[in-house]
C-alpha cells in the first residue's frame, strides 16, 4: 500500500482544514431542514401576492382611480371651471370696484389736491417769501455784528488767562517742581537700582540657576530609571497578553469561527437555492394537480359547451335581433324625417297662404331641407314630395 498517494475525502478542497470538511455536510442538512419550510412559505406568499396584485389590486386600483376621476376630479374640475372661477372673477371685480377704486379716487381727487394746494403750496410760499429773507437777515447780523464782538471778547479773555494763570504755573513747574523731583527722587532711585539692586539680583539669579541645574539633573536621572522600569514592565505585560489571550483568540477565530461561519453562510445559500428548487417542484406539482382536477374540466366545458352555445346565441339570436333593431331604427328615423318634412312643407304652405308670396315674406319664412321639385333632378332620400299646386303668386316650374 502506498501511503504517499492517499485519496482526499469527498467534499474536501485544497487549503481547507479538516474541521471544515467534517462540519460541511451535517450543517447543510440541518440548514436545509430549517430553511425549506421558510422558503416554501416565502414562495407561497410571493405567489399569493402576485396573484392578488394581478387579480384584485390592479383592477381595484383602476376602479378606485376611475371612481375618483368620475366622482371627485371631474365634478371638482367642472365646479372650479364653471362656478368657482367665474364667481372668483366676479368677486375680484366687485372687490376692486367697492374697495380699491374708492380709495384710489379718494387719494387721487381728494388727498393729493388737498396736500398739494392746501399744505405744500403754502409751505413753499412761507419758506421762499418769509423764512428765507428772515434767515438771510439773521445771518448778516451774526456775521457783521456779533462775530467781531465775540472774537474781541475771546481774545481779551485768552490774554488775561495766559498772563494771570498759565505763566505763573509754567514758572513754578519749570523752576520748582521739576528740580525737586529730579534731584530729590529720581537720581537716588536710579542709583539704588543701578549700584545696589542690579548686582544683588544678578548674584541671586546665578545661585538659583545653579541650584535648578543640579535639581533638574537629579530629577532627570530618576525619571530615566522610572521610564526604563515602566518600559520593561510594559513589554512583559504585552508579551503575556499576546501569548495568553490574543494568540489563542486569534487562533480560535481563524481556525474555528471563520470556517464555521463561512460554512454556515454557504450552507444557508445552498439550502435556500435547493429549497427554491423543491418549492418550485412542489408548486408545479400542485399546479398540475389543480389543472387536471379543475382547469382541464373547466377548459373542456368552455370549449365544448359554452363556446358553441355562445356562437349559436350570437349567430341565431343576437345578430338577427341586432339587425331587426337597426332596421327598425332606420325605419323610425326615416318616418320621423318624413313627418318633419311634411310638417315643414305644410307650415310653409300655410305661411305663404297667410302672408303672401312676396320676397320679404319669403325671406322671413323658415326653410328646411329642400325636397325634390318638378324642375329639379336631385332626389333627396326620405324627403316628402313637393306639392303639385303652385302657391299664390308663384308660377309652375318650367319643364325641361
Amino acid at each position: 500500500m502506498d501511503y504517499g498517494k492517499h485519496q482526499a475525502p469527498q467534499g474536501y478542497e485544497p487549503g481547507e482544514g479538516i474541521l471544515t470538511t467534517l462540519i460541511r455536510i451535517p450543517v447543510r442538512i440541518v440548514v436545509l431542514v430549517l430553511v425549506l419550510p421558510v422558503r416554501m412559505i416565502w414562495d407561497a406568499l410571493t405567489a399569493l401576492w402576485h396573484a392578488a396584485d394581478r387579480v384584485l389590486l390592479r383592477p381595484l386600483g383602476r376602479a378606485v382611480v376611475w371612481l375618483l376621476d368620475t366622482l371627485v376630479l371631474t365634478p371638482l374640475t367642472w365646479l372650479y371651471t364653471w362656478v368657482l372661477a367665474p364667481l372668483g372673477k366676479a368677486a375680484a371685480r366687485l372687490a376692486v370696484a367697492l374697495l380699491v377704486w374708492p380709495w384710489i379716487g379718494l387719494w387721487r381727487y381728494v388727498i393729493v389736491p388737498v396736500a398739494r394746494y392746501g399744505v405744500a403750496a403754502p409751505a413753499v410760499w412761507l419758506y421762499r417769501s418769509v423764512l428765507t429773507p428772515l434767515g438771510h437777515g439773521l445771518r448778516w447780523i451774526g456775521t457783521a455784528l456779533l462775530l467781531p464782538a465775540l472774537s474781541g471778547l475771546g481774545n481779551a479773555l485768552g490774554w488775561l488767562i495766559t498772563v494771570l494763570l498759565i505763566v505763573p504755573l509754567e514758572f513754578l513747574w519749570r523752576y520748582g517742581i521739576v528740580p525737586v523731583v529730579r534731584y530729590g527722587l529720581v537720581v537716588p532711585v536710579v542709583w539704588l537700582y543701578a549700584d545696589v539692586l542690579t548686582p544683588l539680583g544678578l548674584g541671586t539669579a546665578w545661585v538659583l540657576g545653579r541650584l535648578w541645574q543640579g535639581t533638574a539633573w537629579v530629577l532627570a536621572q530618576i525619571w530615566r530609571g522610572i521610564a526604563a522600569t515602566g518600559r520593561g514592565l510594559g513589554l512583559a505585560v504585552a508579551w503575556l497578553v499576546m501569548t495568553l489571550l490574543v494568540a489563542p483568540l486569534a487562533w480560535t477565530y481563524r481556525r474555528i469561527l471563520t470556517p464555521v461561519g463561512r460554512e454556515i453562510a454557504a450552507a444557508f445559500e445552498v439550502a435556500w437555492r435547493v429549497a427554491g428548487y423543491v418549492s418550485r417542484a412542489v408548486g408545479r406539482a400542485l399546479a398540475a394537480i389543480a389543472w387536471y382536477l379543475i382547469g382541464a374540466p373547466v377548459s373542456w366545458a368552455y370549449r365544448t359547451v359554452c363556446t358553441p352555445v355562445g356562437h349559436f346565441l350570437r349567430d341565431s339570436v343576437w345578430a338577427p335581433a341586432r339587425r331587426a333593431a337597426a332596421e327598425a331604427g332606420r325605419a323610425a328615423r326615416a318616418a320621423l324625417a318624413t313627418a318633419r318634412e311634411t310638417v315643414r312643407q305644410a307650415r310653409r304652405d300655410a305661411w305663404r297662404a297667410l302672408v303672401g308670396s312676396t320676397d320679404g315674406a319669403r325671406s322671413r319664412e323658415p326653410r328646411g331641407i329642400p325636397a325634390r321639385t318638378l324642375g329639379s333632378t336631385t332626389t333627396v332620400p326620405s324627403a316628402a314630395q313637393a306639392t303639385e299646386s303652385a302657391p299664390l303668386g308663384e308660377k309652375f316650374a318650367k319643364r325641361v
